[in-house]
Parts: C-alpha cells; sequence; structure tokens
C-alpha cells in the first residue's frame, strides 16, 4: 500500500494500469487527448504489479485497474458499461 501512495503523489495525475486491459487504454487515451501527461504504471509489466493490484484492492478499486489518482488522491476506478 505504501508503494501505491509513494507513486501515485509523485505526479499531478497517475494511472495504474495494465498493458492488456482495453478499459485501461481507453482511461489512458482520454487524459493524453486532454493535453495530460499522466504517469502510468502497468501493474503487468511491473515485478511488484501483483501486490499494487492487491493495494489497489484493499482500497475500493474493483476491478483493481484503471485506477486514477489525482494529486495523490484515488478518484476512480472506470466500471465496465452494462450492455
Amino acid at each position: 500500500m505504501d508503494r501505491v501512495a509513494k507513486l501515485a503523489s509523485q505526479k499531478a495525475v497517475v494511472i495504474f494500469s495494465k498493458s492488456s486491459c482495453c478499459m485501461c487504454h481507453a482511461t489512458n487515451g482520454l487524459f493524453y487527448e486532454q493535453g495530460m501527461s499522466p504517469a502510468i504504471y502497468e501493474l503487468d509489466e511491473d515485478p511488484k504489479g501483483k501486490e499494487m493490484e492487491w493495494a489497489l484492492m484493499r482500497l475500493g478499486c474493483n476491478p483493481s485497474v484503471p485506477a486514477v489518482f489525482i494529486g495523490g488522491k484515488f478518484v476512480i476506478t472506470p466500471s465496465l458499461p452494462f450492455t
């Protein structure tokens, strides 16, 4: 949990993501389209990614990604739309 909090506070906008997640890709793209440069941490490419994923879930992220932090504060985990 400490690692997530530390990373989340290092930049104005931080997104915890997975490279294989289409919702993550869309969320990341939305920030780039607005001219922002968020820090993006791909949990499936990080050696401690599983630990960070569990920490995000303990924060209430369900699903765990994408998890967006602004100013070090957890803001949103977009949910999948109902079809």
